[in-house]
């Protein structure tokens, strides 16, 4: 279903592409150096945005390498580069430029080349288009992975609680609650100076710790009273909800260290988001321990037959306590992964999450009537869902 989802989006989303990367540039080097010739003033002109400094550094040292004259380089906006065009002293024969800065050349360049005779003979050269899907651009695919790595993270509690036939509908409420401690927690720690780093991480970990305690305690009601889950997380969801207005005086709080970021917007491995790269690492973890250890054998048994699995020596009620446990710290996990991102603790933030999760645990396989379900099953019913809403806002 996933790969037939990624079909029709490509299919749809074709379009004719202008490549911005490091080969393309080089590419372009090599069909002005074959044009051109050797006496050649070239004037790189590219539009200012992400990875466009890369494309014109690559096209500057390569055109230089085959000892072509660069007069200058520009990255900047179509002011910046009609300024540049105006500075030209000598004979212009070349712009090395992109597709925006094309077509700014295409619509002032005979009108400057009236006023400044030494542009009449320029040419404007662009990278080569070819067709290509919106969706299966390397950015969009990593903000694919990037906006569901919250939902897929928390889907993995949520799957063993549903595997154990019971569900948590608090995690939304968790998450803005988590944002809301860790940010109280680090301008306390820091006593209204620039946190630390060690500032930074108490307080992330007291967020997630709480919300741990929560899911404990989630998990005490239903198997120490037998209420109902449903019940359960409905009245801690709305709990949660309103300790989060409480706490934070109905407001977002502001964390004052950019460091913070570090989690929902850094890309430090392989230009991977570090929010990705830990949604992949405790995906891994959580599949072994559901198909190599005993408490993964554990939550299928409980979700199976609780009485057979009662009469066959299995701890029930603290494998029940177990994974509501989980679920609540993976919510935690999820609210100090959204502060970062928006380096605040926000009471309004995952409202209606809940819904997405227990969806991404449904489509990926795992029965609600327990017993059944994969870890990386509900990491593609997470993908499923992400895709989808990517390929709407195509």
């Amino acid at each position: 279903v996933l790969l037939l989802l990624c079909v029709v989006i490509s299919v749809v989303t074709l379009e004719e592409q202008s490549p911005r990367s490091t080969a393309a540039a080089e590419n372009l080097a090599v069909i002005i150096v074959g044009d051109a010739g050797k006496d050649a003033n070239i004037l790189i002109l590219v539009r200012r945005g992400e990875g466009q400094q890369e494309f014109a550094n690559t096209l500057k040292t390569t055109l230089s390498k085959a000892d072509l004259n660069v007069t200058d380089t520009v990255v900047g906006t179509p002011a910046d580069a009609r300024a540049a065009l105006e500075k030209q002293t000598e004979p212009l024969d070349v712009i090395a430029t992109d597709e925006h800065m094309a077509a700014f050349c295409l619509e002032q360049l005979p009108m400057l080349a009236k006023k400044y005779p030494n542009l009449a003979n320029t040419t404007a050269y662009q990278p080569k288009k070819h067709l290509w899907p919106n969706f299966l651009k390397k950015e969009n695919l990593l903000n694919v992975l990037k906006q569901i790595s919250v939902v897929a993270i928390i889907a993995i509690g949520m799957t063993m609680v549903i595997i154990t036939a019971g569900i948590d509908l608090s995690v939304g409420s968790l998450i803005a609650f988590s944002g809301v401690i860790t940010a109280l927690s680090i301008q306390q720690l820091s006593g209204g100076a620039d946190p630390t780093t060690g500032h930074l991480l108490l307080g992330c970990a007291a967020g997630i710790l709480v919300c741990a305690l929560i899911g404990m305690g989630t998990g005490g009601l239903v198997t120490l009273f037998n209420i109902p889950a449903f019940i359960v997380t409905l009245g801690v969801m709305f709990i949660a909800k309103g300790l989060a207005f409480i706490f934070s005086q109905s407001a977002p709080i502001p964390i004052a260290n950019e460091g913070f970021a570090w989690l929902g917007r850094g890309s430090d491995l392989m230009g991977l988001p570090n929010s990705v790269v830990l949604m992949l690492l405790l995906y891994g973890i959580a599949h072994v321990i559901m198909t190599h250890t005993s408490i993964g054998r554990y939550i299928y048994a409980v979700g199976g037959n609780p009485e057979a699995a009662r009469l066959s020596g299995v701890p029930v009620k603290w494998v029940l306590v177990f994974v509501y446990t989980l679920c609540g710290l993976l919510a935690g996990l999820g609210g100090v992964m959204e502060a970062s991102l928006h380096i605040t603790g926000d009471p309004k933030s995952g409202t209606l999450v809940e819904l997405q999760v227990i969806a991404a645990v449904v489509v990926g396989g795992t029965s609600l009537a327990g017993g059944q379900g994969k870890i990386f099953g509900t990491l593609v019913g997470a993908l499923i869902i992400g895709v989808i809403r990517n390929g709407m806002n195509l």
